[in-house]
């Protein structure tokens, strides 16, 4: 039990004359409880983690990569975490995204950096990139035997169907210093400036980034594909839009809930149609029960004491968050 519960129970009466007489005179409303659906797990490493993949057939086993070429696997569901060691020589890398399909995986990093297994990652081997290859791999999706979809920090998008041996360009210009790039489901793109000016969506067939102008006074800090084909951002100063069905210029109404306290709002995820959640500084995780509509704050994680980077969900039971100092959050649903 914490000390702010405990000095609330043995003051309870003075605690319910402050806060119920003293905000319902000012007119302020109170927020609900909230009970909270998250847990912090220890990792074995201090490192900060930038990626997680978890088998959707298999949702026990996972892996997570993050910085100084960290590579860990859980196979009980994430409780607890196996550092898996490579040697790599000398150099310092930074794993930034991993992925699976079946015992095929494939992790990106950088300095450029491109590892593959075939064998449920027992063992990995390095592919080789030509020194041309604009920017460095920033992510990839495995997408069967031998295939895989990677994309440079650039916003240059590659297909290999021959284990990496050869890589086919589906864009044949890069996008240039991107801020985030996010991909959905089904292959599309969408990539924020390094300043946050503006974004750039690309989708299988087209031949370059299409570029759109923000919408809004204040800067673009991350954004991302919804489920029912919108598009999803984040701006500076803690405000959320999201766009009309099958529109990626046109816009809903600006929000900028209160329990985002002001601060940034760093990823959004969904856990279904209806449940969204974002994660941003300050140990900050607000929640939606209305598809975006209305938000609460979960203050299950707010003694953590790091900044949320980024949220996932691998089924509606089986959610993380992941932020600095080696932070990352479970989700209980009980």
């Amino acid at each position: 039990m914490n000390k702010s519960i405990k000095r609330f129970l043995t003051s309870l009466s003075l605690c319910l004359f402050l806060i119920c007489g003293g905000l319902l005179g000012m007119g302020m409303p109170i927020a609900s409880a909230n009970h909270g659906n998250w847990h912090k797990v220890d990792l074995p490493v201090a490192i900060t983690p930038l990626d997680l993949w978890f088998d959707k057939n298999d949702l026990d086993h996972g892996w997570l990569v993050g910085t100084e070429a960290t590579l860990l696997e859980s196979i009980d569901g994430g409780k607890t975490w196996e550092e898996r060691k490579l040697d790599l020589g000398d150099s310092i890398y930074r794993f930034s995204s991993i992925s699976f399909s079946g015992k095929e995986g494939w992790i990106t990093g950088q300095p450029s950096l491109l590892l593959h297994t075939t064998d449920g990652g027992k063992s990995w081997s390095r592919i080789g990139l030509s020194s041309k290859l604009p920017g460095d791999p920033f992510a990839i999706v495995a997408q069967g035997k031998n295939s895989a979809e990677m994309v440079t920090d650039l916003g240059a998008i590659y297909s290999t169907q021959d284990a990496g041996q050869n890589w086919k360009a589906l864009v044949t210009q890069a996008v240039g210093n991107a801020r985030n790039l996010n991909r959905s489901a089904d292959g599309r793109y969408v990539a924020i400036s390094a300043n946050g000016n503006f974004y750039s969506t690309w989708q299988p067939g087209d031949v370059t980034w299409i570029q759109h102008n923000r919408n809004s006074s204040r800067r673009v800090q991350n954004m991302g594909y919804t489920p029912d084909n919108r598009l999803w951002m984040l701006n500076r100063g803690g405000q959320v839009q999201f766009s009309e069905v099958g529109e990626f210029d046109k816009w809903e109404k600006k929000q900028t809930p209160r329990e985002g306290g002001g601060f940034g709002l760093l990823d959004l995820a969904y856990q279904d149609e209806n449940n969204v959640w974002i994660s941003g500084g300050s140990s900050r995780l607000i929640h939606s029960e209305d598809g975006g509509k209305t938000w609460k704050r979960d203050r299950s994680a707010a003694n953590v004491g790091a900044n949320l980077y980024q949220v996932y969900f691998f089924s509606h039971d089986r959610g993380f968050v992941i932020g600095q100092n080696g932070t990352l959050l479970a989700y209980s649903p009980d």
